[in-house]
């Protein structure tokens, strides 16, 4: 084997062919297909993945995105912090066709790329907008709102909770430490109106490695009644 080929098999991607794939995300899948497809001609390139990341999109990124929309309503509105390379956002949207996703990003670059995204694979559902949740405080409210690797829960606590209606969840993709991170945020949670916080397993497919997702709803609203 050449060194070319070598490094062409170290790019690959277990996942990629497998049949299963297409059963778990059922209608969603020619979308979440040509998703993966975008991200393996444009991510590297665009700064959006890294060059180890394109021989584990399915499992790190695609599937690990999946996992949170069986906590997630079927309707309203879905709001998505720091969505970047579209992750979980765009996932959320083809998954879920009748709710607004509005995927919430704070750098130009990465708005013009879920733009162009939700433009190629048609999700009418999808809302881009630029800037960070401190300044659609009071301005974007939502029933859910998703985030993946962006910032620790106390960080997320303060960022999300104004964003949700009463009885609307923060449903965040996390690793081994979210216990810890549950109750280091568990003060500044109470302050902003958040219950207590669940931590739930969320299978895609054998094989798979099981994802780990902090579900906590805003149960009330800090001065309203």
């Amino acid at each position: 084997m050449t060194e070319a080929q070598s490094a062409e098999t170290d790019r690959a991607d277990p996942l990629d062919g497998d049949e299963r794939l297409p059963e778990y995300f059922g209608s969603a899948w020619p979308r979440v297909s040509a998703f993966h497809d975008l991200l393996v001609d444009q991510g590297e390139l665009r700064g959006l993945v890294g060059p180890r990341e394109l021989a584990r999109l399915w499992e790190r990124h695609l599937l690990n995105s999946a996992a949170v929309v069986p906590f997630l309503p079927t309707q309203g509105r879905v709001i998505d912090l720091g969505s970047g390379a579209g992750l979980p956002g765009i996932v959320v949207a083809a998954m879920l066709p009748d709710v607004e996703v509005v995927l919430l990003e704070p750098m130009e670059r990465r708005t013009d790329w879920l733009s162009e995204v939700a433009d190629t694979l048609k999700l009418d559902n999808v809302v881009v907008r630029r800037g960070r949740a401190q300044d659609e405080h009071g301005r974007l409210t939502g029933d859910a709102v998703t985030v993946r690797a962006v910032a620790s829960l106390d960080k997320l606590y303060r960022w999300a909770m104004p964003l949700l209606v009463r009885g609307g969840q923060l449903v965040a993709l996390k690793g081994a430490k979210a216990e810890e991170e549950i109750e280091a945020a568990k003060h500044v949670g109470r302050k902003l109106g958040a219950g207590t916080a669940s931590v739930l397993d969320a299978p895609t497919i054998e094989g798979v490695e099981v994802t780990r997702v902090v579900r906590v709803v805003r149960e009330a609203v800090p001065g309203v009644r």
